[in-house]
């Protein structure tokens, strides 16, 4: 989840990376009255996104995925961050375009409805994407992505919150039971396919050349996935096996384990985890900084974070 906020956050332009999210997330800091130097406004964007898809994911649990769950989402994910003042939660009133930075309408390489059919635009596809279909499902996630991208319903976010949506659908058609496939890689790394594609379905039509492109990519992510999942699953098995030899409490699995939802801890992290004191917590993150399994970050001692890199190599690196 952290890796595709960084990515879908990425493809809009956002500068910050997987480290620097989760260690911002290390010691479970409260970012309501944190100053900007000490997050910077980048990484609250991404940690929206996890915020947005975690609170959209709740939701599903209680409510039908439809337009008041995707203003809500919408709202979180602009909270307090760029985009803020764009009416978080709530359908545009006025006409939007996509375009080069600085041009004008006229320039605009694509043109969404305009503000008054919005909401007649969004009603027809929230029936859509709970209508019966002889198309299979991830057919149909494509052709509501691309939709949605094309309503383009909100001032800001649609490219985030349009992404965010095809892993609320594969929970919605019961293809996955939990959100374990993100395609922003691919489209990241395909950028300008990603675009050209999505613009030759309104220009000329070309919905199965759209389609193909995203089924390809629900292919690859997905073998990726199973690839990095294989890689962490061993690596896990390799440090619980080197602190079982080493004849190590059984808090120390519990810290490994741990380290495989956030690779980032404080000692306060270890300390609540295993519920003990702080000597002892700090007794078991200095027996993993021995065993080569974490390693402090940065030099100051107070709140000190510790890294678990090989997890952090495997999640970074090329699907």
């Amino acid at each position: 989840m952290t890796k595709e906020a960084q990515l879908s956050s990425l493809i809009e332009g956002t500068q910050a990376t997987i480290e620097e999210v989760y260690e911002v997330q290390a010691g479970q800091l409260q970012l309501d009255g944190m100053s900007p130097p000490q997050v910077r406004s980048e990484v609250r964007e991404v940690l929206n996104y996890i915020l947005a898809l975690e609170t959209a994911l709740a939701r599903v649990e209680t409510l039908p995925l439809s337009l008041r769950l995707i203003r809500e989402t919408h709202a979180v994910l602009l909270r307090g961050v760029r985009g803020q003042e764009q009416t978080p939660g709530e359908s545009r009133t006025s006409q939007n375009f996509i375009g080069a930075p600085g041009s004008a309408i006229l320039e605009a390489t694509y043109v969404p409805p305009p503000a008054n059919e919005v909401m007649g635009c969004l009603d027809i596809l929230e029936k859509y994407i709970h209508a019966t279909s002889d198309l299979r499902s991830l057919v149909r996630i494509a052709l509501i992505h691309y939709q949605f991208e094309a309503i383009h319903p909100f001032r800001d976010g649609n490219g985030r919150l349009g992404r965010m949506l095809i892993s609320l659908l594969l929970q919605e058609y019961g293809l996955l039971p939990h959100p374990l496939l993100y395609l922003s890689a691919y489209f990241e790394s395909n950028r300008k396919a990603y675009y050209d594609l999505l613009l030759g379905v309104s220009q000329q039509g070309a919905w199965e050349a759209w389609v193909r492109f995203f089924l390809d990519g629900v292919a690859l992510q997905a073998a990726a996935a199973v690839s990095i999942a294989q890689k962490l699953r061993d690596l896990r098995n390799e440090w619980r096996d080197q602190v079982s030899r080493a004849r190590a409490s059984a808090n120390l699995l519990r810290v490994i384990d741990a380290l495989f939802a956030t690779p980032y801890v404080t000692v306060g992290d270890v300390q609540r985890l295993l519920e003990v004191t702080d000597a002892a917590a700090r007794y078991s993150v200095d027996k993993l900084v021995k065993a080569g399994i974490l390693e402090p970050v940065g030099s100051s001692n107070y709140r000190r974070r510790y890294r678990a890199t090989a997890v952090i190599r495997i999640l970074t690196e090329a699907p």
